[in-house]
């Protein structure tokens, strides 16, 4: 047997290991567990019955078990469902949303319990041999091997959010009634829900009963974001090829100011149509150049560490929200599977779509940072200022930051690292503005990013 095999099968096992005591939990309330659990203390004592009466207890308790399995076969509530998700959501606040239930039944339907379910938080088999548990390193042979713990600290970064079971109000017959739900979203990103299940305890409180309502819906959670001081950073307008349609559009275009005769050297594309035909002479479009102040905030995609990656897309969210975009653009500059320039500001799109891009972002660490430096440097002449957050502070990421300098692009560094790492850091080409340059563990974010400006 192969060692591609032995670790196939212990997959398989822990897939299969955690979703026995889930379903158990699901299908039995506490003094169930309870009765189970004495039962088999029961029947332990009671193996000898010419010396115990435990056999009896075990007797009782299991006639009673099954009288309570046998009330809950035919459960099957003439329900429908319908959910009113909002569209959006934020890490470790509270969701709201409503279920819309329709009794089509002749009956009231009472002491029913909710119970949503998220998509399978359980990894793939390629999820499992390719992750690294931060600190795997640090364990035994043994244990990097088998994988358990590396498993496990998987599934608690695919679960979405928390949910729990929630008591329903009395549903009357032929009637809709709105529920208000709350769940606490774990994770940034995709959250999906997948089935309604509507569960009622039997007379005996011991067994639910379990009817599973097919029901698919998703929201998108928002990445936290953390209180911002006012933001100087020192930058004067720019010259803005093309204007504001510049940064939402392909190819050159200019801001329109009004329409005038056509003078000889013109270019042909600016002739206005619909005038000429009108009036028999050419008429062409006149255009201004416009001078605004336009802002580059740059995430780093090129780490291992997930918790400190994620805390800085939580970084990045803050400064999306905190920096004015009524007057000015901000451009969201990141590597993921290509190189990508969302602007917003201006009236060319909302902060909000920055927010829905930072949801989903992820790392990239097969890729060079040298295609970050590429991407931000090629905006480098129409900035005013950058916003740099960085995973690291090695010599690619200082070379990145001294080429921006010597264009003359003022530049707040934020460096995240570990808890409990070295804030102590070299300046590099920061040595001169060290009120701009911060390192910030992933566990004192609020209060570094309170000091921001501050030597």
């Amino acid at each position: 047997m192969g060692v591609e095999t032995i670790k196939r099968l212990m997959f398989r096992s822990y897939r299969t290991t955690p979703e026995m005591p889930e379903r158990f939990r699901r299908r039995f309330t506490l003094p169930g567990i309870f009765v189970w659990s004495a039962m088999l203390f029961a029947l332990t004592l009671g193996a000898d019955t010419t010396r115990t009466m435990g056999y009896q207890v075990f007797t009782v308790l299991g006639v009673i078990m099954l009288i309570s399995l046998c009330s809950v076969l035919r459960f099957k509530p003439r329900l429908r469902l319908r959910r009113l998700m909002p569209r959006f959501g934020t890490v470790a606040q509270p969701l709201r949303y409503s279920i819309r239930f329709q009794n089509d039944g002749k009956f009231s339907e009472k002491n029913l319990i909710l119970i949503e379910r998220q998509r399978d938080p359980r990894p793939s088999f390629t999820e499992f041999t390719h992750a690294r548990e931060p600190g795997e390193e640090k364990r035994n042979a043994w244990d990097r091997f088998v994988g358990f713990h590396r498993f496990r600290w998987l599934m608690e970064r695919k679960r979405s959010a928390k949910i729990r079971e929630m008591p329903l109000p009395d549903l009357p017959p032929g009637r809709e009634t709105d529920v208000t739900v709350e769940i606490q979203p774990l994770r940034r990103g995709r959250l999906n829900l997948v089935t309604s299940v509507l569960a009622r305890p039997d007379p005996f409180g011991l067994v639910k009963a379990l009817h599973r309502v097919p029901l698919a819906d998703s929201v998108l959670i928002l990445p936290n974001r953390y209180a911002l001081p006012p933001i100087d950073l020192p930058g004067q307008m720019k010259y803005q090829q093309g204007g504001v349609n510049q940064a939402s559009s392909v190819g050159e275009s200019e801001e329109f100011i009004s329409l005038r005769d056509y003078r000889p050297g013109d270019p042909l594309r600016n002739i206005h149509w619909r005038s000429f035909a009108r009036t028999g002479r050419p008429i062409v479009r006149e255009f201004q150049d416009e001078f605004f102040v336009r802002t580059a905030l740059v995430l780093d995609t090129f780490g291992t560490d997930l918790d400190v990656f994620e805390e800085a897309v939580s970084v990045a969210a803050s400064f999306a929200v905190a920096l004015d975009t009524q007057e000015a653009l901000l451009d969201l500059l990141f590597v993921g599977t290509d190189a990508y320039c969302f602007t917003v500001g201006r009236g060319v799109g909302q902060t909000e779509r920055v927010l829905e891009v930072l949801a989903e972002v992820q790392v990239s660490p097969e890729k060079p940072f040298s295609d970050l430096t590429k991407l931000v440097l090629g905006h480098g002449t129409q900035v005013s200022g950058c916003v740099c957050i960085l995973l690291s502070w090695d010599e690619p990421r200082r070379e990145f930051v001294g080429k921006l300098l010597s264009m003359q692009v003022p530049t707040i560094v934020l460096v995240l690292v570990p808890k409990g790492a070295d804030t102590k850091l070299e300046l590099g080409p920061m040595r001169g503005h060290p009120e701009r340059f911060k390192v910030i563990p992933i566990d004192r974010i609020q209060e570094v990013l309170a000091t921001l400006g501050q030597r």
